[in-house]
């Protein structure tokens, strides 16, 4: 045992209990982040060859104002990103605000009055729900005359074949589909799976538009879904792509006409792409981007340390703690309020920014229910960054992601583990 280590996690508020029931379970999992490693150096080459072959240089790193016509490192990156992600075209830009925003774009602008989205993996994320119109909302894609239909996974977290082959109809313009889990409790899809999924659909409805939901799972894999068919991914770049150095912005990458429709919802019928200023933030998109399959490594590893420690504890953990990981979130039921705020108080304390703050649960705009958050980021809302957040509401449970290093992420869990220990919430076996 290493005393110095000891001693600064002691600094730290973490007892030597807490840290060597830490170590004993990060000791098991040497092989894994092994895997993760590799994955990291794959997607990690990859962006590098992106960069080589558009001709990164330093001029792209100039910034523009005003309408920001001819941005020549605006436009680089947008290649670099179709180059990374496989895809004929990409939008990447600082006007698009966050992952909901881009999510919205993407599909206001690929459907007509009269058209119907379909979600074929049951409810979307929360805050989709007022873009589309589940829960009724001003601006809605509803109040347009688009219309919503679902077929809800299966119990063991299957497709519903038989489900999907029946509300695939002549009026079907776009599939959406959720990568991650959003604040449910059923696995994530992998990007095979994704692609057996639009293999399905497509051939009942060969032109029908198949959007991914990307947030969460850039970098996992060493395949992104525009590789087995998606014909639009759609992220936040204050997730993964961003590498916890962009600002602010999202992206949606792929077919042409799709990227194409949607820069002309962002800006204007006859502008497009042509307009949107760069503003100061386009080195931080590049460098975050370079950045990115390394800092999602360690947030994957941050992930599967979690459900390990609270799977010994007998706590529901989603991932359970040996498996295939395909986005960067752990979920844990508590089955109580008390310990939903503990951990994410565990969460806050940790962190760099904002320490001192304990969280509390708020009406957030977008959801139906009071939500607690922790985040101590150096960019709001980043959630690539060390933090934790659950709906209060049955089952209580917490949703946590990110940490720019391993090494933050595994500070995190052991500081939710000593909250909820000091409460006697929790007993370490």
């Amino acid at each position: 045992m290493n005393r110095k280590l000891t001693e600064q996690y002691e600094k730290l508020g973490i007892s030597a209990e807490v840290y060597q029931f830490g170590e004993k379970t990060e000791q098991a999992l040497t092989e894994r982040f092994e895997k993760i490693d590799r994955t990291a150096e794959f997607n990690q080459l990859k962006v590098i060859k992106a960069m080589q072959e558009q001709k990164v240089s330093a001029e792209c790193f100039h910034t523009s104002s005003g309408y920001g016509y001819n941005d020549y490192g605006r436009d680089t990156l947008e290649n670099v990103y179709a180059s990374c992600f496989c895809a004929q075209d990409a939008l990447v830009r600082p006007q698009i605000t966050c992952g909901t925003h881009a999510l919205a774009l993407a599909l206001m602008s690929n459907v007509r009055p009269g058209d119907e989205i379909f979600s074929p993996v049951g409810k979307p994320y929360d805050t989709l729900e007022e873009v589309i119109g589940i829960r009724p909302s001003k601006g809605s894609l509803a109040e347009y005359g688009v219309t919503y239909r679902q077929a809800d996974l299966k119990k063991d977290g299957s497709f519903d074949y038989d489900a999907i082959r029946q509300a695939v109809n002549a009026r079907t313009r776009l599939v959406t589909i959720q990568r991650s889990k959003g604040y449910a409790t059923r696995p994530t899809l992998s990007v095979a799976r994704i692609g057996e999924l639009i293999s399905f659909i497509k051939s009942i409805k060969p032109d029908v538009i198949c959007m991914v939901d990307n947030c969460y799972g850039e970098f996992v894999e060493e395949e992104e879904p525009t590789q087995v068919g998606a014909d639009m991914v759609v992220g936040s770049l204050i997730k993964n792509p961003g590498g916890g150095l962009a600002p602010i912005g999202g992206y949606i990458a792929g077919k042409k006409e799709c990227v194409e429709n949607a820069a002309y919802r962002l800006t204007s019928p006859g502008l497009g792409k042509e307009v949107g200023a760069s503003l100061g933030v386009i080195q931080s998109f590049y460098q975050g981007l370079f950045l990115a399959p390394t800092v999602v490594s360690g947030a994957l590893k941050g992930a599967i340390f979690a459900a390990n420690i609270y799977e010994k504890l007998g706590f529901e953990v989603f991932p359970n703690g040996t498996e295939e990981r395909y986005d960067i979130i752990q979920a844990v039921t508590f089955g109580n309020p008390d310990m939903l705020t503990a951990f994410c108080e565990g969460i806050q304390a940790a962190a760099p920014v904002d320490s001192y703050v304990t969280p509390e649960p708020w009406a957030m705009p977008g959801y139906d229910s009071d939500v607690i958050m922790a985040a101590g980021a150096f960019v709001q809302g980043s959630s690539i960054e060390l933090s934790a957040d659950g709906p209060l509401r049955p089952p209580y449970a917490v949703y946590f992601q990110g940490g720019l290093t391993w090494y933050h992420a595994k500070l995190g869990i052991l500081k939710t583990l000593q909250k909820l220990k000091d409460r006697n919430l929790v007993k370490l076996c």
